[in-house]
């Protein structure tokens, strides 16, 4: 019961750290900002042992964070859990030779890329970003390590926003949700 408590105050914590702000970058969007919760050392450490504390005995040798919010999240999770730190970048940011993977926006397309030999086919990998909204992105990282091998164990994201379609794209993958958008 202390757990359960303990649990809920940090999520409590977390959700209260985040900002919404109304019309950013367009009207109609309420951008769900993480920067307040990055300054507040308590609800940020939240984040990361919520994460760990369900991930440290899943055998995740692989963390994907998705440029660019997923690196924050996703790099303290893996030095935590013991896996290595893959960050799935946009176009043309990565040195050397990358595999890609394109995607659909509401508004055009996108795509993500990664190392060539960043992971190997016995891999298993948490993908991690800062929010689910349409699952566009996610469903991409999925794609992209899939064709490299990976086994895609479960995304984590910190929030999830109000569409109803976002965990539908992820092909039956587990999702993992600390808050929902407020």
């Amino acid at each position: 019961m202390a757990a359960c408590k303990e649990k809920d105050a940090k999520l409590e914590a977390i959700a209260s750290s985040i900002r919404v702000v109304p019309n950013f970058p367009k009207p109609g969007i309420m951008f769900q900002d993480i920067t307040t919760l990055l300054l507040n050392p308590k609800a940020f450490r939240n984040v990361v042992e919520l994460f760990v504390d369900r991930y440290i005995d899943k055998g995740i040798s692989v963390v994907a964070g998705v440029e660019a919010r997923g690196f924050i999240f996703g790099a303290p999770i893996a030095l935590a859990i013991g896996a290595k730190f893959i960050p799935l970048r946009k176009p043309r940011k990565l040195p050397g030779e990358v595999i890609s993977e394109k995607y659909d926006l509401e508004y055009g397309t996108d795509c993500l890329e990664m190392h060539i030999g960043a992971v190997q086919p016995e891999d298993r990998a948490l993908v991690v970003d800062d929010l689910i909204a349409t699952g566009g992105t996610l469903c991409a990282a999925i794609n992209l390590l899939e064709r490299a091998g990976v086994e895609v164990v479960e995304c984590a994201c910190v929030i999830k926003l109000p569409e109803p379609k976002g965990r539908e794209r992820l092909k039956g993958k587990l999702l993992h949700i600390l808050v929902e958008s407020h």
